[in-house]
């Protein structure tokens, strides 16, 4: 009865926080709670929605990757969002990489190339924190990882850009969020209704791209995820495989001991 009763206990609290809404606290600042998503790549099943990628690829392409950097991810990673070789090799030749030194010693720049890490938009931490009111912009390579909250937090931070409300005191230089601990952050709101124009048609109001790019970062800080899925599923029928032809076995070596 006891064991009953434990179990059930454990279910009811473990229903109640898979349905509870995510907070965060940073800094001794209060607990900010946000909703949980439906993300296709959630659970032991899950996997990455190759549109919804291909769409925030575009969005950090042309609104964060004026910021931010994505140090961990080279341009022939795109191709487990869909693209081919050659669709590859035109989104790297968009951009210009530092090489050299060349024969007269000098660095110079080229179209990057498939195997070229994606570029970083400024030389060092200082121009960046100089571009940026003091802030230095985070690298967005491994970000779902290292917020807490993951894909949830992302979407939430970028769709929570709100006019301060009544009563409200931020500091200067300093933008209202509803989901950013202390409710006070330094980037301004980086997406915009209609601020991209999705080329399968997919109409880019603001949640959409929010949680485009937040599926895309998701997949930028763990690209092997799905194989990592898949292995884990093989991994667990090869054991019950096993533990039946052990279980067989057994059965049949001790079948005539009573």
């Amino acid at each position: 009865i006891m064991m009953t009763i434990r179990s059930k206990l454990i279910a009811l609290l473990l229903s109640v926080l898979v349905s509870a809404p995510i907070s965060i606290t940073a800094n001794g600042a209060e607990s900010i709670a946000f909703p949980s998503q439906e993300w296709s790549f959630n659970g032991p099943f899950g996997t990455f929605d190759r549109g919804e990628l291909q769409r925030g690829l575009q969005v950090y392409k042309e609104v964060c990757a004026t910021c931010h950097s994505l140090n961990f991810i080279s341009f022939r990673n795109l191709t487990d969002l869909g693209f081919n070789e050659n669709e590859v090799k035109a989104i790297a030749a968009e951009f210009q990489v530092e090489d050299g030194p060349n024969n007269e010693g000098e660095m110079f720049e080229r179209a990057a190339i498939p195997s070229d890490v994606w570029p970083t938009p400024y030389k060092n931490d200082n121009a960046a924190r100089a571009s940026n009111n003091g802030a230095l912009p985070p690298d967005l390579s491994l970000i779902v990882d290292a917020r807490s909250g993951g894909a949830d937090y992302l979407f939430a931070l970028l769709s929570g850009y709100h006019k301060v409300p009544a009563g409200k005191e931020i500091g200067e230089g300093m933008y209202y969020n509803a989901y950013y601990p202390g409710n006070q952050i330094a980037m301004p709101s980086p997406l915009v209704e209609d601020g991209v124009e999705y080329g399968d048609g997919t109409r880019a109001t603001l949640v959409q791209q929010a949680r485009d790019v937040s599926a895309f970062l998701a997949w930028a800080t763990e690209p092997n995820m799905e194989q990592r899925k898949r292995m884990g599923v093989m991994v667990i029928i090869f054991l019950l495989v096993m533990t039946g032809l052990f279980y067989y076995s057994k059965k049949k070596i001790w079948s005539d001991v009573h």
